[in-house]
């Protein structure tokens, strides 16, 4: 009886150390998106000090604007945000380029706060999660992580194309 009690723990202990080490994982991928400048630079990082006028910059190629990106992420972010909590999420028509072309320039300083903060809670709402919480959102929050980084690698080479970037910020 000890033996199987003592395989039990064991087993318990195992997966309750793989829940802990998948939420820190998951954790910390959605703060070096954020804040946390590890292997390349994140998000806070591309968007500080820039202006309304910058971000509202275009190639003239056809590619999105920096505030563009900026609202695309602000409203996958707060929809999945919405999601995770049981909350519908936000109205969404299948035409992802509603998500881009819905940027306002006076209201830039409030999107980037906005982003921010429901950033921070996602990274919150993770730590605090339980493990069944994490085991079925894994998949989705590896790729919450993975998009904003995608979306702000096209931030910082749109502030390198219009001469706004600091190499000292990362990626010279």
């Amino acid at each position: 009886m000890k033996r199987i009690l003592a395989f039990v723990f064991c087993l318990w202990a195992t997966f309750q150390l793989h829940a802990q080490t998948l939420k820190s994982v998951l954790t910390e991928q959605l703060k070096s998106t954020h804040t946390k400048q590890d292997w390349f630079v994140p998000v806070n990082v591309a968007l500080e000090g820039l202006t309304s006028e910058q971000a509202i910059w275009k190639d003239g190629s056809g590619n999105h604007s920096i505030g563009q990106l900026a609202n695309h992420l602000l409203f996958w972010n707060e929809h999945q945000l919405l999601k995770f909590r049981g909350e519908k999420g936000h109205p969404y028509n299948g035409d992802n380029e509603e998500t881009f072309n819905a940027f306002n320039k006076e209201q830039w300083e409030q999107t980037v706060r906005r982003l921010s903060s429901v950033l921070s809670e996602l990274e919150k709402l993770i730590q605090t999660s339980d493990d069944a919480f994490i085991r079925k959102w894994a998949e989705t929050i590896g790729n919450i992580s993975t998009h904003n980084a995608y979306h702000t690698g096209q931030i910082v080479f749109i502030r390198k194309q219009q001469g706004s970037w600091n190499p000292e910020k990362g990626v010279k």
